[in-house]
Parts: C-alpha cells; sequence; structure tokens
C-alpha cells in the first residue's frame, strides 16, 4: 500500500521534475544560448537523478512488490526521462536551427512582400 502510493508520488515528482527541465530549456526568452545550453544540461542533469531515485523505488526489493526483478532501465520513470530528453534535444536542436535561418533570411523579408500575404 504504502509503496504503492510512493510509486505514484515519486512518478509524479518525476513528471513535474522532466516538465520543469523541458519549459526552462525551451522557452527562455533573451537568453545566449551558451547559458541555455548549461542551464538546460543542469535542470537535465536534476530530472536525471529524480527519475533515476524514482525508478529506485519501483524496484524496491520487497515481497508485494511485482516490478522488483525488473532492471533499472526497464523501470516506467527511467525510460519516461530517456523518451523525454531525447524529444527536448530534438526540440532544442530543431529550434536552434530555426532561429538561425530566420536571422539569416531576415534581411531578404521586406514589408513589402509580406504585405501580399
Amino acid at each position: 500500500m504504502l509503496l504503492d502510493l510512493g510509486k505514484a508520488l515519486s512518478f509524479f515528482t518525476c513528471i513535474v521534475v522532466v516538465y520543469h527541465a523541458a519549459i526552462h530549456t525551451l522557452f527562455v526568452p533573451g537568453a545566449q544560448w551558451e547559458e541555455g545550453l548549461a542551464l538546460a544540461l543542469l535542470k537535465l542533469a536534476l530530472a536525471a537523478c529524480v527519475c533515476f531515485l524514482s525508478g529506485m523505488v519501483f524496484t524496491w526489493p520487497t515481497s508485494t512488490n511485482p516490478d522488483r526483478g525488473v532492471a533499472l532501465s526497464a523501470t516506467l520513470p527511467v525510460r519516461f526521462f530517456f523518451w523525454s530528453s531525447a524529444v527536448i534535444v530534438v526540440l532544442l536542436l530543431s529550434s536552434w536551427y530555426f532561429s538561425d535561418l530566420v536571422q539569416q533570411a531576415a534581411p531578404f523579408i521586406s514589408s513589402r512582400s509580406m504585405q501580399r500575404f
């Protein structure tokens, strides 16, 4: 009973920390990319710690735990972290690419060409 509540609470904490890392990685207005990258890596490292601790709760060695023999990398919180960090990295790289593309195309976009649309 308490183990199930601990699993739910630890997984909810895992979701909140990964959400916090994703929001502050992708939506920091006016930050330089060096600062953003350092902050993103720190927040993802914190999320990794929380998710791996939550995975340890999922594999707690008790007789009533059905997941006690599962590898740590196969637990739900750790898989959630792996998938979400991959998505965060893809979104971060694509946002850097598109922001650079917009900055390069800005001199060629005039108000007269935008009025046609």
